[in-house]
């Protein structure tokens, strides 16, 4: 006599992806506990073990802004374009550090953590989401030390930057640094899986990168050829629109903010499709 088999029910069916742009966004939802206990694992283990603990978090970008304004604002003698020295260079690394916190996290997701993607199956594009997110908190910490030295500026120095409505640049500007070096980082990411020695030429291109956006000088202080070229960066306009924001100057437009929207969508497309490529078989590679 036959035995009809009672129908199993599964409560996570693991399928592969039928598609490039196939990102799965609920499974990523399903999966939000373990994004949350990423986030607090890069957020608290990059000065576990350390002395000062969290608070290398505001002496970073102490020292950072003191060294440049030695090396750029003394020796250098660049121009701030009118802002105080520590105030420049202290929203110049906040900005370009969040950015490259999205950049250098995400274009590390697959090699760094090839171990743990070997053991046990979630969305893999948890690790560069946590790295976007973890980057944005160490951000909030740097922009909260800005705030200080801004106040103090303000009522103890007489600066009076011209402020109002202004501040809603702040947010885009973060939105498309974000977007943007997640998108490269994810590029990177997958790329390296095959070619590690990519990651070491990155290294040294991201420095380049820096000086080649206003980080460490004034773009309006530029001469119109050198602004035309600078300008080709992706980074200008968002950058430019967060000084701009903060301190009433900078150089921007609704084109160049258009060209580095058009890039976004570039390198996120891209690295999406070349993340969710890489997926599949990085295991064998990497």
């Amino acid at each position: 006599m036959a035995v009809k088999a009672e129908t199993e029910h599964w409560d996570i069916v693991i399928t592969p992806k039928v598609g490039l742009f196939d990102l799965k966004l609920k499974e990523l939802w399903h999966y939000r506990d373990l994004l949350t206990l990423w986030v607090r694992r890069q957020f608290v283990g990059v000065y576990k073990q350390t002395l000062m603990g969290p608070l290398w978090h505001f002496i970073s970008p102490i020292f950072g802004t003191l060294s440049y304004m030695f090396l750029f604002g003394k020796i250098g003698n660049l121009s701030t374009g009118g802002v105080p020295m520590f105030l420049f260079y202290c929203a110049g690394i906040s900005i370009w550090n969040f950015f490259y916190g999205c950049f250098s996290s995400s274009s590390s997701a697959f090699s760094a953590n090839a171990g743990i993607f070997g053991k046990v199956y979630f969305p893999r594009l948890i690790m560069p989401l946590a790295s976007l997110i973890s980057s944005l908190i160490k951000f909030g910490i740097q922009f909260a030390l800005l705030i200080v030295a801004y106040v103090y500026y303000i009522i103890w120095q007489g600066y009076h930057p011209s402020i109002d409505w202004n501040l809603l640049y702040i947010p885009i500007s973060l939105l498309f640094l974000a977007l943007t070096g997640f998108g490269m980082g994810i590029i990177i990411s997958a790329i390296t899986t095959k070619y590690r020695d990519i990651g070491i030429m990155v290294g040294f291109g991201m420095q380049v990168f820096m000086y080649v956006t206003p980080i460490v000088y004034s773009f309006t202080t530029l001469s119109p050829k050198m602004k035309h070229w600078v300008s080709l960066n992706p980074l200008v306009a968002p950058i430019e629109a967060f000084k701009y924001a903060l301190f009433g100057i900078g150089e921007f437009s609704l084109t160049s903010f258009l060209y580095s929207f058009v890039w976004m969508m570039i390198l996120l497309l891209l690295g999406i499709t070349l993340f969710n490529r890489v997926e599949k078989n990085f295991m064998d590679t990497v």
